[in-house]
């Protein structure tokens, strides 16, 4: 307890940092998930995708990212293990977010998209189970986040395949492709407005007071989804291409319709991302400072410091602009070769996935949720389309995430009381 007294101030400074360099590793590796799609189907340059997404994710992540956050993160471990030694907490949400920041970096640097949730666990198990006691984290907790890695990647992946096939029938394998375009585009744009607006009002909006039920939650998606989907259609319709063109010049327009929608659909899923998971960078440093502030006392939630918001949302704008383009190629183009229509299927059926894993409750990964759909896309054109090297590496560098997040913080722990004790 002396310890928080006489060196509080310089641990807050040391979180926040810390805090910072996490967010900034946020936005190297996790920001490829809402925009790595747009970029590998050249609906958006890489250039184009990096500015839109330090909009919007900076926009989620300060307007929705929650005055009020839990102070253990998703709850995996016990804080009672902390009340005679809450300066261990302080200590071990510390070197969390060091560990979890070094994994981000070293990850970004290869190309790696590995999840920034699963890293910020990993850390967090690793510090509590050895710094302090096995006891004192919820196994059960850490077993369904390992059995979400397979759960997740498959849900995605059907709903990519049967998206990507329904374009597939429905207008590229007809006789009048644009034709059909014009008439089943609108039905698309239906389905994308409203799941998208359940990702927003579930994950980019939860944080706000609103309250909003789940049957509202459903009115409100449905009334936006019909709105976009008759915006669509008058559009569309207005849209005069050359009929009797060539067939491969009528795909090629055909594809611009869709680039457009996946312009939209990358803005959402970028607002929804930053709100959602800013809360790996600032629930950790939340926790230390309210810890500090409160004297050693642990509460189940804290009140946000004003500053926290801003550094988060600005961290991971600076890792997206710096180092995000190497996460972004590996999704858009080095999985499987990407059209705006494939990368349309492919994010709505991420969108779809998250809609559905937030009303089971299940703690989802937005990386391997969009790994997953490209992955899906892929195989409906069949193996040979997809880079198996690729998506080996990124299944590795998934299984190590969690032990060497927790590797890492257990060294960063026992550093830092090897300083301040």
């Amino acid at each position: 307890m002396d310890i928080l007294l006489n060196s509080g101030t310089t641990l807050v400074m040391i979180a926040a940092v810390v805090g910072l360099f996490m967010a900034w590793g946020i936005g190297a590796n996790d920001v490829a998930n809402a925009m790595g799609t747009s970029v590998g189907s050249k609906a958006l340059s890489i250039k184009q995708a990096i500015i839109i997404a330090m909009v919007f994710e900076f926009a989620g992540a300060y307007l929705a990212g929650g005055e009020v956050t839990s102070t253990i993160r998703k709850g995996i471990i016990d804080a009672s293990f902390f009340v005679d030694s809450p300066e261990l907490l302080v200590f071990g949400m510390i070197s969390a977010l060091f560990a979890a920041a070094t994994w981000l970096l070293i990850a970004s640097a290869l190309g790696w998209p590995v999840s920034t949730t699963h890293s910020i666990v990993g850390a967090i198990v690793g510090f509590a189970a050895m710094g302090v006691s096995v006891d004192a984290v919820t196994w059960s907790k850490v077993g369904g986040i390992v059995g979400i890695w397979i759960i997740t990647p498959l849900i995605s992946g059907v709903i990519a395949f049967l998206i990507f096939n329904s374009a597939q029938k429905l207008i590229f394998d007809t006789e009048k492709p644009l034709q059909q375009a014009k008439r089943r585009v609108p039905l698309y744009m239906f389905l994308a407005g409203f799941v998208l607006a359940l990702v927003t009002i579930k994950k980019g909006l939860k944080h706000i007071d609103l309250h909003i039920g789940n049957a509202d939650s459903f009115i409100y998606a449905a009334i936006t989804a019909i709105i976009v989907a008759l915006i669509g259609k008058f559009f569309i319709s207005r849209i005069n291409f050359d009929e009797t063109a060539a067939l491969k010049t009528h795909y090629a327009n055909v594809e611009k319709v869709f680039a457009i929608l996946m312009i939209v659909t990358a803005c959402c899923m970028a607002f929804a991302h930053g709100s959602n998971d800013v809360a790996n960078a600032i629930g950790p440093l939340a926790a230390v400072v309210s810890i500090v502030d409160n004297g050693g006392q642990i509460a189940a939630k804290s009140t946000i410091a004003w500053w926290i918001l801003p550094l988060g949302g600005f961290g991971i704008v600076l890792g997206l602009a710096i180092f995000g383009h190497k996460v972004i190629a590996t999704i858009g183009q080095g999985i499987t070769h990407l059209t705006p229509s494939r990368g349309f299927a492919a994010e709505l059926a991420a969108a779809c996935t998250v809609v559905i894993a937030s009303g089971a409750g299940l703690p989802i990964s937005t990386t391997q949720t969009l790994v997953g759909a490209v992955l899906g896309v892929g195989m409906a054109r069949g193996i040979a389309a997809i880079n198996l090297g690729v998506v080996r590496n990124i299944v590795v560098s998934w299984v190590i995430t969690l032990p060497v997040g927790a590797g890492l913080s257990i060294l960063f722990f026992w550093l830092m009381k090897s300083i301040f004790v």
